[in-house]
């Protein structure tokens, strides 16, 4: 494959790692989007991957059950975590190298994430994959993608998530709603768009970062839409 890209964030979300079930992690369904994400990284393309934990726990609905929201989101950080772990494991299965990061200290289990670190195994050949979110509550992981690709000086944030891009309306619950192919921040903020989180556009928007929105089942995979084929929608200012 030819991509523009040298780095690349991809946000995955916990929902998409649980297949055509409403919780846990469906095998099959991780492989695949592993394999997409070897291949990507085998062209040469350096991937680093934010992983969502909704499929696990999500802290806002915990929260509105009456848990403590601090305590609710640090259970979501936790069910990032084991994302996380799962699909890099998942993607070393494809003969990949990758590495866990986790935002919330524990080193038994992932290595605490630093920029610095994170930037050094990606340039030496390793997938990285961010659980722990931002490591703070009440931010989501949305917000915590567009973080970390400023961080890590990304080229692009890709959302993989179970629709083509971004509509005018939720097309789940609308028929009659329309796919953008290219569409301003503020725009998106304006329409209250609900694809990724306020906070996470207002980021991007202030450093310039485009997000792509995506299908992970796309037929042309990970490499595809890179490629600029397949369905998809671009968030940013205009080319």
């Amino acid at each position: 494959m030819s991509s523009a890209h040298k780095r690349i964030l991809l946000k995955v979300s916990g929902e998409a790692l649980a297949g055509d079930n409403s919780f846990g992690i469906e095998p099959p369904y991780l492989q695949r989007i592993a394999g997409q994400i070897a291949d990507v990284a085998r062209s040469g393309v350096q991937v680093a991957i934010v992983v969502g934990g909704g499929n696990i726990f999500r802290g806002m609905a915990g929260a509105a059950d009456g848990t403590d929201r601090v305590t609710a989101d640090l259970m979501g950080m936790l069910g990032t975590m084991i994302n996380a772990l799962a699909l890099s494991n998942a993607i070393m299965r494809q003969g990949v190298m990758s590495k866990p990061f986790s935002a919330a200290t524990m080193p038994s289990v992932a290595d605490t994430f630093t920029a610095r670190d994170a930037k050094l195994a990606l340039e030496e050949g390793f997938v990285v994959v961010l659980g722990g979110g931002t490591g703070n509550p009440f931010f989501t992981t949305d917000t915590a993608a567009t973080l970390r690709a400023i961080e890590l000086e990304c080229d692009v944030v890709l959302k993989g998530t179970k629709v083509d891009g971004v509509y005018s309306a939720d097309p789940m619950k609308d028929p009659t709603a329309t796919r953008y192919t290219q569409i301003s921040y503020d725009d998106v903020i304006k329409q209250n768009l609900k694809v990724m989180d306020t906070a996470a556009f207002a980021l991007a928007r202030d450093n310039a970062m485009p997000i792509i929105v995506y299908a992970l089942d796309d037929k042309a995979g990970l490499a595809g839409v890179l490629e600029g084929k397949g369905l998809s929608t671009r968030v940013g200012n205009p080319l």
